[in-house]
């Protein structure tokens, strides 16, 4: 699909979508703190297990968003 078009998507759902937009803002909580654990010159046990539940989650949660992205794309196109 064209980027420009799925990014339409993207901005229609987070507009109309109370729980589009709660995903992506998790979403986007999850990738600032891998970044500050990114910026760390080293981790901890503890930290390298956050990054690593943090990466599954975020994961999980982009999957989510484009499931409910491929769903109203589906409407559009009916």
């Amino acid at each position: 699909m064209e980027r420009n078009a799925q990014e339409q998507f993207k901005a229609h759902l987070m507009e109309t979508n109370a729980e589009f937009r709660q995903l992506a803002a998790t979403h986007c909580g999850y990738a600032k703190r891998l970044d500050e654990l990114e910026a760390l010159p080293h981790l901890t046990d503890q930290e390298q297990l956050e990054e690593v539940r943090l990466k599954k989650l975020k994961l999980r949660l982009k999957d989510q968003m484009e499931a409910m992205m491929s769903q109203y794309r589906a409407q559009q196109v009916a």
